[in-house]
């Protein structure tokens, strides 16, 4: 999985770039087909990070955001709501109904 990772005023240093990558590599245990990464991270007037991720997949494109005041944190935090949309999507077919149980009669 290619990550791409943007920083807007902010320098991408080699320990939040392994960071991000390390987390992003736990993604791959769902067995979804992840085409690309895109990432990017800014910082907020009040001293806040915000953090964006977007994954695209076959069916299309998983969004999540979260802002906090420590970068790590932020990362942490988009990570496990991608791996809970991720979950969703990857038991989606299971939780559906199939054909509904049909009730035998018994003939005496």
């Amino acid at each position: 999985m290619k990550i791409n990772i943007t920083g807007k005023n902010i320098e991408i240093t080699s320990a939040i770039r392994t960071h991000i990558e390390s987390k992003f590599k736990k993604l791959e245990k769902w067995q979804v087909d992840i085409i690309g990464c895109q990432t990017s991270f800014n910082e907020e007037p009040n001293k806040q990070m915000k953090f964006e991720a977007c994954i695209t997949i076959p069916k299309g494109k998983l969004v999540a955001s979260a802002t906090h005041q420590d970068l790590y944190a932020a990362v942490n935090e988009v990570e496990q709501k991608l791996e809970r949309q991720l979950n969703k999507l990857r038991h989606k077919p299971e939780a559906r109904r199939a054909d509904k149980p049909e009730l035998e009669e018994e003939l005496d």
